[in-house]
């Protein structure tokens, strides 16, 4: 089956709200196409303002969840909470949280697991460090970053999973195109064995780390990448470019 094309911007920490009414009029100018996904991650404080003035083409994620529905957790939010609010997404186990917050494989499993179970979408980052990648054990870490996930959840239907080279995250540094398609293939080759057939055939596979509206076009056009987490360019009115590069 086509596996429809999918466009993540992550804000990460920036904005004020000012910065948001304008990122929102830009992104309710862009055409988002009919075969394509496009879901922005704003900072927590911004993210019921944004999901209500954007057009509804566009969704919103959050850019992290806890494990737990509510209780004494100063400083989280629960995926039920999005719920209450409308909002269908949240981005877990991005490298930032792994590198700066000590988030574990495993953590990131759980976290997988409990928003799915609250009828949150995930946005499942993986990727390797510049040292893991000179070491030549990206499969390795890319592997054992999806074990700790697939061990938490075995229906996929909602999962993206978004594939961002650590050493490329905001570097201006990118993986080739062939580079991050191999590791692509190799991600669904993954699902296949260890998961279903299903899933390697449905489950979209992002990439992310320093694209842009130059390098956009020549990523989409390999088979295995069905699109991209983007981040400073998720800022800049080129990413209305990006949403369009499978066209």
């Amino acid at each position: 089956m086509a596996r429809n094309f999918f466009v993540g911007g992550n804000w990460k920490m920036n904005g004020s709200v000012a910065d948001c009414k304008k990122l929102v009029d830009m992104l309710n100018g862009f055409q988002v196409p009919a075969n394509t996904e496009v879901v922005v991650a704003p900072p927590a404080l911004y993210v019921d303002r944004v999901n209500q003035a954007l057009k509804k083409d566009i969704k919103v994620a959050a850019q992290n969840t806890y494990i737990k529905p509510s209780g004494a957790y100063t400083g989280e939010i629960s995926p039920q909470m999005l719920k209450d609010m409308g909002v269908e997404w949240v981005v877990l186990g991005h490298s930032e949280r792994r590198e700066y917050f000590k988030e574990s494989d495993d953590l990131v499993g759980e976290k997988t697991a409990f928003a799915l179970a609250a009828g949150v979408s995930v946005i499942a980052c993986i990727g390797e460090k510049l040292e893991e990648r000179e070491a030549n054990i990206t499969n390795d870490v890319v592997a054992r970053q999806m074990k700790a996930i697939a061990d938490h959840v075995k229906d996929w239907t909602h999962v993206v999973v978004a594939y961002e080279p650590v050493w490329a995250i905001g570097t201006g540094k990118v993986a080739t195109p062939e580079q991050a398609q191999d590791v692509h293939a190799f991600l669904r080759k993954w699902l296949a064995e260890n998961v279903s057939q299903k899933a390697a055939d449905e489950t979209r596979i992002l990439y992310g780390g320093s694209v842009n509206g130059a390098n956009c076009k020549t990523l989409a056009a390999k088979p295995d990448i069905d699109g991209f987490l983007v981040g400073g360019a998720s800022l800049k009115p080129e990413f209305g470019d990006i949403i369009l590069s499978r066209q």
